[in-house]
């Protein structure tokens, strides 16, 4: 299997164009249209409503993202509709919403947050949930999680899309992971058995041997976040595409 070429050659909008001063918030129904409208590809997160459907949402708390307090796990997905997303007008989107909105007119690259809370194999009801709806959608779509369990997962339960691992330096002071995790999951050892083509690795740390020894047995390498296009160009000598946010990336030859 191997990563189709539109996610190599578009952009992808990191949680889609969120713009908070244009009203349209990260994971949000406006920063997709906005995206769609582009002609960017997009990038997604899910987590897991009490109820057990996939949201578009990228923390495990209410906190930062809406007025609201608590697990996103903890309300239902229709309680969470309801919910508005801070700097905008809509509620958190459910997956089928927002597979509903893109339908195939850009590539779509879905990650799936970790529900295990320490990298291990206790994952499968997000990705169970999702690979009902991804399962039937007609586009562009590849799958990613920084939980290798989960890619294994959505190996089974969705063959034929493409999947990669979110990848990263793991520096112990970021991560609410012990450092034998860390040091583990930082030199990618999951890559060939999760069947995985590409990996999306954090920016900063795409010097990393392991990385250009990925590249060169021809996984696809794409990265995390870039901000600007000056941080795009140093990138891109070693990462086939970027995830942005904040600029407009130039159009590539």
């Amino acid at each position: 299997m191997t990563l189709p070429a539109v996610f190599l050659n578009i952009p992808l909008a990191h949680r889609a164009l969120h713009d908070l001063a244009a009203g349209r918030p990260e994971n949000s129904r406006a920063a997709v249209r906005a995206a769609v409208d582009a002609g960017l590809g997009i990038e997604i997160d899910l987590q897991l409503s009490a109820d057990g459907k996939p949201m578009v949402f990228h923390d495990y708390g209410l906190e930062r993202l809406t007025e609201e307090q608590g697990a996103v796990r903890l309300r239902d997905a229709s309680a969470l509709a309801a919910i508005p997303l801070k700097g905008g007008d809509e509620g958190i989107p459910t997956l089928e919403d927002i597979l509903d909105l893109v339908a195939g007119r850009v590539p779509l690259l879905v990650e799936f947050k970790d529900q295990d809370g320490a990298m291990g194999p206790d994952v499968g009801a997000l990705e169970a949930a999702a690979a009902e709806l991804l399962g039937r959608y007609r586009g562009d779509l590849a799958v990613m999680s920084f939980n290798p369990h989960s890619v294994r997962a959505l190996a089974r339960l969705l063959p034929e899309v493409p999947r990669g691992l979110t990848t990263s330096a793991y520096r112990p002071d970021e991560w609410p992971l012990p450092a034998a995790t860390c040091d583990r999951l930082r030199e990618i050892p999951d890559y060939a058995d999760s069947g995985s083509c590409f990996i999306s690795h954090e920016a900063d740390d795409l010097s990393r041997s392991r990385v250009a020894e990925l590249k060169a047995e021809g996984a696809a390498v794409l990265c995390w976040t870039i901000r600007s296009q000056a941080e795009e160009e140093i990138a891109r000598k070693v990462a086939q595409n970027v995830t942005f946010e904040d600029y407009l990336p130039r159009p590539r030859p």
